[in-house]
């Protein structure tokens, strides 16, 4: 059975450069890479090829920003860990292809995509490293569409943390095993 990772963090916390090195370790220098970015302007062109210079022949890479429980299961056949970068492009991807349906729709859209990612992953065999963005500590945004991506994006995080053996939260660069300090409110309450 697969064994989920979460790597969370907020922008240019070093969650992605962690959660490379941890793949690279636990797979003895070799890992899949799933990639759900897509590229529409010169921005993101200039972010995927930081990422794609990071990694070299250790790596073999498939392109999902779409039906990404299919390549976790592709990768599983060949690969004891797989980098998937990263569950917000993917939520992100998600809701701009649903935008026009009702929120509620689009919610329980999304939660059937994250645990098929889920599902895939314990299929797979192998260690899934998930990396997404940690988005709700901020602000709350002042247009719909971004409120959308921000509660969708936690719900995301929230379905994978519990599903996780490991959760790492990445501060300027440092890693903190968060499941390790979390609280437990059955047993630490009873």
């Amino acid at each position: 059975m697969g064994k989920i990772i979460l790597v969370t963090g907020g922008a240019r916390s070093g969650k992605s450069t962690f959660a490379e090195k941890l793949a690279l370790k636990i797979g003895n220098g070799r890992a899949a890479y799933i990639a759900t970015a897509q590229i529409f302007d010169e921005e993101m062109e200039r972010r995927v090829k930081i990422h794609r210079e990071r990694r070299k022949e250790n790596w073999q890479t498939w392109e999902s920003p779409k039906n990404a429980d299919k390549s976790i299961l592709q990768a599983g056949k060949n690969f004891d860990v797989i980098l998937f970068d990263c569950v917000t492009i993917y939520v992100s991807n998600f809701l701009l292809a649903n935008e026009t349906k009702d929120f509620g729709e689009i919610e329980v859209g999304l939660k059937k995509l994250i645990e098929d990612l889920i599902s895939a992953a314990k299929k797979s065999g192998a260690t899934i490293i998930f990396v997404t963005n940690e988005v709700g500590s901020g602000i709350v945004p002042e247009n719909k569409l971004a409120r959308q991506f921000r509660d969708l994006a936690g719900i995301a995080n929230q379905i994978l943390a519990a599903n996780a053996e490991k959760v790492f939260l990445t501060v300027s660069g440092i890693a903190v095993d968060v499941k390790k300090l979390s609280f437990d409110l059955e047993k630490d309450f009873a």
